[in-house]
């Protein structure tokens, strides 16, 4: 019986090789090439049947048989099996290509794993063919990429790669910007940018997105005005973003915020309009911009000036224009008063501020004439000073120097009365007169209201002052401070805005994530998720962008600019231990501080403060204001905010928290 099974055997085997042996060398060798395992994972012809692992049966179609001397030609040629067993070996090259990252060392079991080649490092690929590979993956994944180990950091941190991103991106853009990395600059301001707004008023209270020019380099600054909104990018061009209405998915006619744009003027370096709060009053746009100016007779060539140009904010068009003198140059330009008076102060690369008077009631008509350009009384009377940028608002101005000073100039009585609580220095004959504030640290930045203000100081910390009748100061209670207060439960804040009863400000938590807090009036729905209003910061319902910089609030809308710039890192210090509010000056001897922040002495007023509340609902509502100052992460207040909810419901009550936010 074995006899004859071996003789069955050997007569199989010797069919094999007689079918093997009418197969030319040449398609042998292709098919090996092709990673085919047998002559009979060819592709199936019409009327061919295949077993899983046995030899083609012969039929009309393309068999094994025809092809003997065409083997190469019928590769190319083949049917869907070829094609997917083609695509299997490629899918194995594919495998078979691992990074060997040299600080990682080699894949651990890679030499006993049979049948899937000898790894090949990612390192033997010309470098340029690895970044022209990366730079076509979107921007968020390029940068968890270089996050993985330090050969693809470096591969990824390249500027072709960005150079390649950034023209994908603004296929447009001509020059890459400025900076150490002008091209990962580049490319991450355009895709960062954006510019998101969300209606108090109607049935959607959602965060809109408004259109993105191409054109854009980045968005730097923006400014809504009573109809339509302007944006300023990083290489000088202002666009004209318009609200239309336009035609929805449905069919349905709508008006829709900053749908279409045009660019209004290049060149520009700053803009700015009427300084009150309310936008109605915006009607004229100025713009300070640098024109090229023929020179003067007999000379040939040209020179660039700084000028102002005035444009409507309606339509665009351009009705004054004003030039200066090619030995000045100007960096910023803000109004203050009325428009009769309008005063516009222009803050020279120097540091100096010059001002002029316009009549705006008087633009519209076609005449020319010379305006009287001043050196402003801060420059005159302090010529050591060096401001570094301003603010204004109708009837005040605030400048702050490189050094961290704060000079206020305030123009009528009543300001002056809710700034101060005073009237004492407020001198009616000498308006321009600057008042030195005194701090404990220098000023970064500031945020001017009608009546109040905020400073932030280089620690981060935020300080309030003026009117409180409405809360918008954020202190808890509603009296007015006449000097600057800390707000001890707010730091390192990324935005700060303050408008005519109310304040906002844009933090950032320890995970990363942005939020808005606001405080003050809540009429309106300024407030969203507080229509009652709030004497401290507390947690607004605004779905915040990833990389939102700035913002701003009008009476129908509020606006968040999105832009990140790797060229501006937060300049924040760590506040020593000695000046931590509520810790005493450290002795030599001394070990560390039992409490550096101060925390069980805020528990201990936080406490106090809900033992003053008179009802169990007001208790309530006074710990979701205290969890919203307590520097907790964005996840835990929203816990512990819809606790209190639920505590409130079931206690009988109506809860005004926060619902539960958004995925």
């Amino acid at each position: 019986m074995s006899h004859w099974v071996a003789r069955a055997e050997d007569l199989s085997k010797r069919k094999s090789r007689a079918r093997l042996g009418k197969i030319g060398h040449s398609g042998w060798a292709v098919r090996s090439q092709r990673g085919l395992s047998a002559p009979g994972s060819m592709g199936e012809g019409p009327g061919r049947q295949r077993g899983p692992r046995g030899p083609p049966s012969s039929g009309t179609g393309h068999g094994v048989g025809k092809a003997a001397g065409t083997g190469t030609r019928e590769l190319s040629t083949g049917g869907q099996g070829a094609r997917r067993d083609e695509g299997r070996s490629r899918a194995g090259v594919v495998r078979m290509v691992k990074r060997s990252c040299p600080s990682c060392g080699p894949e651990p079991g890679g030499e006993e794993k049979k049948g899937r080649g000898n790894p090949i490092s990612v390192q033997l690929f010309p470098p340029e063919l690895v970044e022209h590979i990366i730079s076509f993956l979107p921007v968020r994944d390029v940068v968890a990429l270089g996050q993985t180990c330090h050969y693809f950091r470096e591969v990824c941190d390249t500027e072709g790669v960005w150079r390649r991103i950034c023209r994908r991106l603004s296929p447009r853009l001509r020059e890459q910007g400025s900076g150490v990395r002008p091209w990962k600059r580049a490319a991450i301001l355009n895709y960062t940018k954006g510019l998101y707004f969300q209606a108090f008023g109607g049935r959607r209270r959602c965060l809109s997105k408004s259109v993105a020019p191409l054109l854009a380099h980045g968005y730097r600054r923006f400014l809504p005005t009573k109809d339509h909104v302007f944006i300023l990018d990083y290489v000088g061009t202002l666009f004209f973003f318009k609200n239309a209405l336009v035609s929805s998915t449905l069919g349905q006619i709508q008006w829709k915020r900053a749908c279409r744009y045009v660019v209004l003027c290049r060149g520009a370096k700053d803009f700015a309009s009427d300084p009150r709060c309310d936008t109605v009053y915006r009607k004229y746009l100025y713009v300070l911009a640098t024109r090229e100016q023929l020179g003067v007779a007999g000379t040939t060539g040209s020179r660039a000036c700084d000028c102002v140009e005035v444009y409507l904010q309606s339509s665009g068009q351009r009705v004054f224009k004003m030039t200066f003198h090619h030995s000045m140059s100007f960096k910023q330009i803000v109004l203050v008063g009325q428009e009769t008076q309008r005063a516009l102060l222009l803050l020279t690369e120097e540091g100096k501020i010059y001002s002029l008077v316009v009549n705006e009631t008087q633009l519209d008509q076609p005449r020319s004439y010379t305006v009287q350009l001043a050196l402003r009384k801060v420059s005159h009377c302090l010529p050591h000073l060096r401001v570094a940028c301003m603010a204004s608002n109708q009837s005040s101005t605030v400048y702050i120097t490189d050094q961290g000073g704060v000079y206020f100039e305030v123009h009528t009585p009543g300001v002056y009365r809710d700034l101060f609580g005073t009237l004492q220095a407020f001198d009616p004959l000498d308006q321009q007169m600057p008042l030195a504030l005194s701090l404990p640290a220098k000023i970064l930045f500031c945020a001017l209201g009608y009546n109040h203000l905020g400073l932030v100081d280089e620690f981060g910390r935020i300080f309030m002052q003026g009117n409180n009748r409405y809360g918008q100061l954020g202190t808890g209670d509603k009296m007015d401070r006449g000097e600057p207060t800390q707000v001890h439960y707010l730091q390192r804040p990324i935005a700060l805005w303050c408008g005519l009863n109310h304040s906002l400000v844009l933090s950032q938590g320890l995970d990363f994530s942005k939020e808005l807090l606001g405080c003050g009036c809540g009429a309106g729905g300024r407030l969203p998720g507080w229509p009652k209003g709030s004497a401290s910061f507390v947690k607004l319902h605004v779905k915040v962008p990833l990389c939102a910089c700035s913002l701003c609030s009008t009476r129908e809308c509020l606006y968040m600019l999105s832009s990140h710039d790797i060229e501006h890192h937060p300049a924040y210090r760590d506040l020593p231990a000695s000046r931590v509010v509520g810790n005493p000056e450290p002795s030599p001897g001394a070990g560390a501080p039992q409490d550096p922040g101060g925390t069980a002495q805020a528990c201990e007023e936080y406490l106090s403060q809900i033992h003053s509340c008179p009802t169990l609902q007001d208790r309530m509502e006074k710990m979701k204001e205290i969890v919203g100052w307590m520097p907790l992460m964005a996840a835990q207040k929203d816990f512990f905010w819809e606790a209190l909810d639920m505590l409130q419901t079931a206690a009988g009550g109506v809860g005004e928290g926060p619902p539960t936010p958004d995925s």
